[in-house]
């Protein structure tokens, strides 16, 4: 692998990475007002359609992007355009026909699935999402083009003008749903619900405009190459049987499908399980409903912030672990790992902590419309934040893993923690009385036990030690004192100048505690700074200057 495509790889994987934070973060400020609007039941309901959507995208269509651009890349590679051109007319009509048959089950069972998880009014939001699925298999198939010519810019312009029409829609149409139907009389969550989904088959239909115009023009300057293609030696490639390069796609989809599906089930069969037995012990449908939507709303979002960090960080060292790995370079795998997870602890450990002391405050600001469960909300937050670091690694780990060619590990290692989660929360709703908290247990164990199988294969196969002392421990004491001092902070402001301002001022000043804590104990130097990704390169300007 030549230096400049090493160097391009990871440029493009950095262009993905920032364009997926610039999402996620985007994702976070619009779901703010719109839980607001939604109320909590509405919140439940949108967030249990929401898993049952994920789980029919991810079996229809979720792992085209990456079926399409790593098979395209394999024949471009060869120069083989022409059957690289067909390759993605076939995965067009795949995804067409996957999608088309996800979106019918979606739409026509939708009350099935309201029955199955005693959730009156969810087939309103889930017949909204139905044809999203369709949209969104067209348009994971056409990112996966640009991908396998190694042009990461359409994939990553389109998901920052999905999300912000998708925040845009999502707002507008949850508010004037809620206020329609209060006006007539029908049910308000509902409708909410039904509204905020609006926003994601907006947004999909945004990117996929913009598939429509830059794939005409794609294939107009590739039309020369597609009656026939050569090798370097000038011979006349022939054309790959359609049936196989079908079942090309097949089986390049098949892994990444029981990956992500044990993932996306974990979500939806906490919803089904907690509904279930809740009703089985006596609880009212309406409270478990609104119950579920704290903890998948104001729980879940303030975790997935900063567990989107690693994952961008995930997606920016992949390139260069394999780059590294290609060339035999053992040592500069073990270096390049031992970076990222170290500056995931920097991000993960301090965030799990400051979401931990200042759960009220941060529940009470962004969202006050809570009532009655503010309380609920903010000993979710408290006891449930470390779940953050555990996300973290089992995301860079899993990354790590791939990188080195292991990609059946992660999925076996996540499927065992599925299914200790599973059982586990069902053990503790049946035979406890923790109730949504036991949840809260489930989200933490999921992730601890993937990372710690993670981390013992990393080790056996890269040779890689982990620095516990310098990649958790000192982190860990830095963050414990800037949590205590901004904890202290936020309740010496908290009477006199509110929660906003009180907030505002706690996080600003645990900023600087914890950037000075980490060099009192000599947690972090600036050689090892400068050698991070996507934040290296301002360091080494200053170095330089």
């Amino acid at each position: 692998m030549s230096r400049n495509l090493r160097k391009s790889l990871v440029v493009q994987g950095s262009i993905l990475a920032v364009a997926g934070l610039i999402s996620k973060v985007i994702g976070f400020i619009y779901r703010v007002p719109m839980a607001n609007i939604m109320g909590n039941t509405g919140n439940g309901l949108y967030s249990v359609a929401f898993g049952i959507y994920n789980i029919v995208l991810t079996l229809s269509s979720y792992s085209m992007p990456l079926a399409v651009s790593k098979l395209m890349s394999a024949r471009l590679a060869k120069g083989d355009i022409r059957n690289a051109g067909r390759l993605f007319q076939l995965a067009m009509l795949f995804a067409f026909c996957t999608g088309l048959t996800a979106a019918l089950v979606l739409f026509f069972g939708a009350e099935g699935f309201a029955a199955v998880y005693r959730k009156e009014g969810l087939e309103q939001p889930l017949r909204i999402l139905a044809p999203t699925v369709f949209v969104v298999a067209l348009l994971g198939t056409s990112r996966g083009y640009f991908q396998g010519h190694r042009n990461m810019m359409p994939t990553a312009i389109s998901q920052v003008i999905e999300q912000i029409v998708n925040a845009i829609v999502s707002v507008l149409a949850a508010s004037a749903f809620v206020k329609t139907a209060a006006s007539v009389g029908d049910d308000p969550a509902a409708y909410g619900a039904m509204g905020g989904t609006m926003g994601t088959l907006a947004g999909a239909l945004a990117a996929l405009t913009l598939f429509a115009v830059l794939l005409p023009a794609a294939a107009k300057r590739e039309k020369r190459y597609l009656r026939v293609s050569r090798d370097e030696n000038g011979e006349v490639l022939p054309d790959e049987d359609r049936k196989l390069l079908l079942k090309a796609i097949v089986l390049t989809v098949l892994p990444v499908i029981i990956s992500q599906s044990i993932y996306q089930l974990g979500y939806t069969l906490d919803d089904l399980v907690f509904g279930n037995l809740s009703a089985l012990k006596g609880m009212e449908a309406t409270e478990a409903t609104r119950l579920q939507g704290v903890f998948n709303t104001q729980y879940n979002q303030m975790i997935n912030l900063p567990t989107a960090i690693a994952t961008a960080m995930a997606s920016a060292t992949l390139p260069s672990i394999v780059a590294s790995r290609a060339k035999g370079d053992k040592e500069g795998v073990s270096r390049k790992t031992d970076t990222v997870i170290k500056l995931n602890m920097l991000i993960a450990i301090p965030s799990a902590v400051g979401l931990a002391v200042l759960a009220e405050g941060v529940m009470g600001v962004l969202f006050p419309g809570l009532g009655d469960y503010m309380n609920v909300a903010v000993w979710l937050l408290r006891t449930g934040s470390s779940a953050v670091i555990f996300y973290a690694l089992s995301t860079i780990t899993t990354c790590i893993l791939q990188g080195c060619d292991k990609m059946r590990i992660p999925v076996i290692h996540s499927g065992i923690s599925l299914a200790i989660h599973v059982a586990l929360v069902a053990a503790l709703l049946y035979f406890t009385d923790l109730g949504v908290y036991a949840l809260i247990i489930g989200n933490v164990s999921f992730p601890l036990i993937t990372c710690l199988l993670n981390c013992i294969v990393v080790s056996r196969q890269t040779g890689y030690t982990f620095r516990v002392a310098d990649s958790f421990i000192k982190p860990l004491l830095a963050a414990l004192v800037m949590g205590a001092a901004a904890c202290g902070i936020y309740r010496l402001f908290d009477d006199d100048l509110g929660q906003l301002l009180s907030l505002m001022i706690s996080i600003v000043s645990a900023i600087f505690i914890y950037a000075a804590m980490l060099f009192v104990f000599g947690a972090v130097k600036r050689d090892e700074l400068a050698a991070m990704p996507m934040i290296g390169r301002f360091f080494r300007r200053k170095a330089k200057t």
